[in-house]
């Protein structure tokens, strides 16, 4: 019996510890793959500037970072029935392969169209690391270590958000933008070695995933292929970087709302009771939060005349309170009875993302103090942390082991997707409206958000009920 179906307790009748003993390995695993994805996503955001430069690719600058989410759509949904079969551990292991491929790549580009390939490549490995992860926390660990689980994968986000740029920045101005995408792999051997013993003997949780039939296991990848299809459509139509581009964004919108229906549970995005609403209101809630995130430094530095490292260190101070955020709901226990409920801690997670989404009409106003923005983003940084742990949690909690990786794949893809739409349409709407100041811009844009963030409040009830 694998130890994620016990109830958190050694035989002994001490409690299983997350960092030492039986699970201490699979900890340090799981930090060591979440922190490389981490730290290549967001070395990536620092050097894409010199990239499109000297690859003359500045025309495809917004490509480079929907390629991966676009291609990873596709591995999540190939990975799921691999998963099932075998267990996580082959499928981290090529994942994590294929990514550091990816890197290569990248780092080995003479031209931007072999760079967009290879951040196609780092996609498709992301996507098999990620439904990998969530499904090692899944079977691993006992249901009450989940949270705290991941909260630790959490963590590898928040290190990499404040030191990664700087590392980043470094390697580019020392050794050229080629080295962070070269040196990388290094890490993703590493990272693999770590995890690769306690994932390995994680086995699948059906036998007979190969029951369905050919057509059967076609129709979802094919599904998904179009989708991720449409994701790059969408972020092309954002930019604005064709005329006919008002068409394209609606096509595009309706060609990926047809696709995915496949990739979620039904009603996935319209109150279906419980796991349905559990995944939409998660993806509405993370689209409100991203959509408004990426106009909050932009503000601060033409309305503010805040210096762009300043602007830049809000977003860390969010990543760290994120972390405090996973971390506070992973010990439910010192909560109180108020917060007793993952229903509960979600709710407060939502709240706190909602008060931060304020930050952004608050940027607008210069007579506001620029710390009241940053302690605005702060809280809704908490809120993301506290909320995402526990929707993935309860997720999990409702999945049998043989849905725990087409639940973890439907989710992520969620996600991806609702997160896409959400900054395509904000881009579209600001770059309508820019030319009447960067104000007014950002106010229009705000639709966007505040609209997930209504939606994902109106749903979010339901995902706690059967």
């Amino acid at each position: 019996m694998a130890i994620g179906a016990g109830v958190g307790r050694a035989p002994t009748g001490k409690p299983v510890a997350l960092w030492t003993g039986p699970l201490g390995r699979t900890t340090v695993g799981l930090f060591a793959l979440a922190f490389l994805v981490a730290f290549e996503s967001l070395a990536v955001i620092t050097v894409m500037p010199e990239v499109a430069r000297d690859l003359d690719g500045l025309g495809a600058y917004a490509v480079a970072f929907a390629a991966p989410i676009a291609v990873s759509i596709l591995s999540r949904t190939v990975a799921v029935p691999w998963i099932d079969r075998s267990g996580p551990g082959p499928a981290l292991a090529g994942g994590v392969a294929v990514f550091a491929l990816g890197l290569l790549a990248c780092g080995t580009a003479s031209t931007m169209t072999w760079f967009l390939v290879g951040r196609a490549v780092q996609g498709l490995g992301m996507g098999a690391i990620g439904v990998g992860l969530y499904v090692v926390v899944a079977r691993a660990y006992p249901v009450d270590l989940r949270p705290r689980a991941l909260a630790v994968m959490t963590s590898a986000w928040t290190l990499p958000a404040v030191v990664g740029p700087a590392i980043a920045g470094g390697l580019a101005h020392l050794l050229g933008w080629r080295a962070v995408f070269l040196m990388a792999p290094a890490l993703a051997v590493v990272s693999l070695a770590v995890a690769w013993r306690p994932v390995r003997d994680l086995g699948g949780a059906v036998e007979t995933a190969d029951q369905a039939g050919p057509a059967a296991r076609r129709a979802p990848v094919a599904a998904a292929a179009t989708a991720g299809g449409a994701v790059l459509l969408l972020s092309v139509a954002g930019q604005r970087a064709v005329a006919w581009w008002p068409f394209l964004l609606v096509g595009s919108a309706v060609l990926l709302a047809v696709a995915v229906r496949q990739l979620v549970p039904p009603r996935t995005w319209t109150g279906g009771r419980g796991l349905p609403s559990l995944m939409g209101a998660r993806s509405l809630l993370a689209s409100a939060y991203f959509a408004a995130e990426v106009y909050v430094p932009l503000a601060l530095v033409d309305l503010h005349d805040v210096p762009v490292g300043l602007a830049g260190a809000v977003l860390s101070v969010a990543a760290f309170t994120w972390f405090a955020g996973a971390w506070a709901v992973s010990r439910p226990e010192r909560l109180g009875p108020f917060l007793a409920t993952t229903q509960r801690r979600a709710a407060l997670g939502a709240g706190a993302i909602c008060l931060g989404i304020l930050a952004v009409p608050l940027v607008l106003l210069p007579q506001v103090p620029v710390v009241l923005v940053v302690a605005a983003w702060a809280v809704g940084g908490f809120g993301m942390g506290a909320a995402m742990t526990s929707f993935v949690t309860e997720v999990l909690a409702r999945s049998a082991p043989g849905e725990q990786a087409s639940s973890s794949a439907s989710l992520q893809t969620s996600d991806s997707v609702a997160e896409s739409t959400a900054l395509a349409l904000g881009s579209a709407v600001f770059a309508s409206v820019v030319v009447h100041g960067v104000g007014a811009a950002v106010l229009a844009a705000f639709v966007v958000p505040v609209g997930c963030a209504v939606a994902a409040l109106g749903v979010l009830r339901r995902g706690f009920t059967s």
